[in-house]
């Protein structure tokens, strides 16, 4: 058995270290400026409070970081500043560049540094892959084994799982947004009825794009990030960035939807991305 620090359990973090209890792993997590859902789903399953970050990296041979992409270098220096010596799995939606200057600051304060993409879900049924890749990626992997958490290794370089998850969501995310400012625009034309009905007729994904528009808004203010880190990514490897850049600026316009006890009306979410009142 390995104890592993989770760095947060939110709703994907969770459903992995659900994954690795279930394999008799110790999951721990920090409660410190954490909030009550967060403590709620935590308790629910399983994972055992090390209260603050010291003691938790003092306590922990893996480090598994999931947050949101805009915290991932912050979580990374506060565990490096603690003088974790362990592996510190990075598995957040970040640009290669990114991933690879965190692994050097990882690795100047004496530990391990695996890049990681999740690609999927909540891994709750298996579905979800996640990719690794760094020199001791193969450990990583092997604590994953019998879950329902597939892992694909990608190779000894950090980096590779990171522009894995970037190319991937590119599409998935990327396409999402494509759809929702479609309709929007359509909206904003008095030709929204007659997109729908062409996009059904045509039988593709697009026919769900209203019902796409309203499920993404709890999780837009994340993918956001995700966009930017896309973007880079793109930049990066001589291609155009701007799409991408666009279509984190179609999240931001849905961030306020964050804490939604439920998916808005259509009308509120297009209301949101064009500026104007919701009954106008």
């Amino acid at each position: 058995m390995t104890t592993i620090g989770l760095l947060h359990p939110g709703a994907m973090g969770t459903a992995v270290g659900a994954a690795l209890r279930g394999q008799r792993h110790h999951v721990r997590w920090a409660s410190a400026g954490r909030g009550p859902a967060t403590a709620a789903r935590a308790q629910a399953h399983g994972l055992e409070d090390a209260g603050g970050l010291p003691a938790l990296c003092a306590s922990a041979e893996v480090i598994l970081s999931i947050c949101p992409p805009h915290a991932a270098e912050a979580v990374a220096q506060a565990v490096a500043a603690c003088g974790f010596r362990g592996i510190y799995v990075d598995a957040n939606a970040i640009a290669p560049d990114k991933a690879r200057r965190l692994a050097a600051g990882v690795t100047a304060a004496g530990g391990a540094f695996v890049d990681g993409g999740l690609l999927g879900g909540p891994p709750w049924q298996p579905g979800t892959t996640l990719a690794l890749s760094g020199p001791r990626a193969d450990e990583i992997a092997a604590l994953f084994a019998g879950t329902p958490l597939a892992t694909e290794y990608l190779g000894p370089e950090v980096g590779s799982a990171s522009a894995l998850k970037m190319c991937y969501a590119a599409y998935s995310k990327g396409m999402t947004a494509l759809l929702v400012a479609a309709l929007a625009a359509a909206d904003q034309l008095g030709v929204r009825a007659a997109l729908l009905r062409q996009w059904e007729a045509d039988g593709g994904p697009a026919a769900q794009a209203p019902q796409r528009a309203r499920s993404v808004t709890t999780k837009a203010w994340r993918f956001a990030g995700e966009m930017d880190e896309i973007a880079a990514t793109f930049g990066a490897a001589g291609l155009p960035s701007g799409f991408h850049a666009a279509a984190g600026e179609i999240y931001q316009r849905l961030a306020g939807f964050k804490e939604a006890a439920e998916p808005p009306a259509l009308e509120a979410v297009l209301a949101a991305l064009t500026g104007r009142a919701a009954d106008a």
